[in-house]
């Protein structure tokens, strides 16, 4: 079981280190680059387990999708990994660091910084498998629309998909927005196929609702309303 998780980090991290090289170091567009392993991982995969779905028949395995007493196993490695990133990003300098990168990564190689190893470090810390939930290896479905999915919880997180400062939180709780809207089509007994569709449009009426001009109307709106009720104060007295 050890050597299959260190397997499974280092993998991770390679495919990590990959993109990081070609957002990093060839000045590819991240959404260009990160899309080109989407796209090959899969197939590659699929090659190397020669077209099967590799079941793990481990116990210790499975306990990663389980629980520990009433709580469910993913949620407290979730708690872990949101308390290591949070302690990195506010109380270390790599934080700092990685926040000057994505605000402006030429102002900060001319303050000293070394852009380039910072973007690609962020990248192979970014390189995740997971496959545990389901006690599997099915590379052509597991993860699929992850990206998408972690995307949209940045959006209505509330921060900036150009990168710089980010609030860790507003992403958190994007991310739990995601998963319930997917847990609840989920219960009202919509298809997995046909569950992309409904969140979209949740998603969309979520943005539109965050969007300035709607906020400008509403306000405005509300403005009126207030208005028109000191009105009728002032001619009933």
């Amino acid at each position: 079981l050890a050597v299959g998780l260190i397997g499974a980090l280092l993998m991770g991290c390679l495919c990590g280190a990959f993109n990081g090289t070609l957002v990093a170091y060839l000045n590819i567009q991240p959404m260009v680059a990160t899309l080109i392993l989407w796209t090959a991982a899969r197939a590659i995969g699929l090659l190397v387990c020669n077209n099967l779905i590799v079941y793990v028949r481990n116990d210790a395995f499975a306990m990663f999708g389980g629980y520990i007493g009433p709580v469910p196993t993913p949620l407290i490695i979730a708690a872990v990994c949101i308390a290591v990133v949070t302690i990195v990003l506010k109380k270390s300098a790599l934080g700092l660091y990685i926040q000057s990168v994505g605000i402006n990564k030429k102002a900060s190689r001319i303050a000293g910084l070394n852009s380039q190893k910072i973007i690609f470090l962020c990248y192979v810390l970014c390189g995740v498998v997971a496959s545990s939930r389901i006690t599997s290896a099915d590379t052509n479905n597991i993860g699929l629309n992850f990206e998408l999915d972690a995307i949209l919880a940045v959006a209505l997180g509330g921060n900036s998909l150009a990168g710089g400062k980010f609030n860790l939180a507003g992403s958190i709780i994007g991310a739990y927005t995601i998963q319930a809207i997917t847990t609840t089509m989920y219960n009202l007994g919509v298809s997995s196929a046909v569950n992309p569709v409904f969140k979209a449009v949740i998603v969309i009426v979520i943005v539109a609702v965050q969007a300035p001009p709607v906020k400008a109307f509403f306000k405005k709106l509300s403005a009126k309303r207030q208005a028109g009720k000191e009105v009728k104060g002032a001619v009933g007295v």
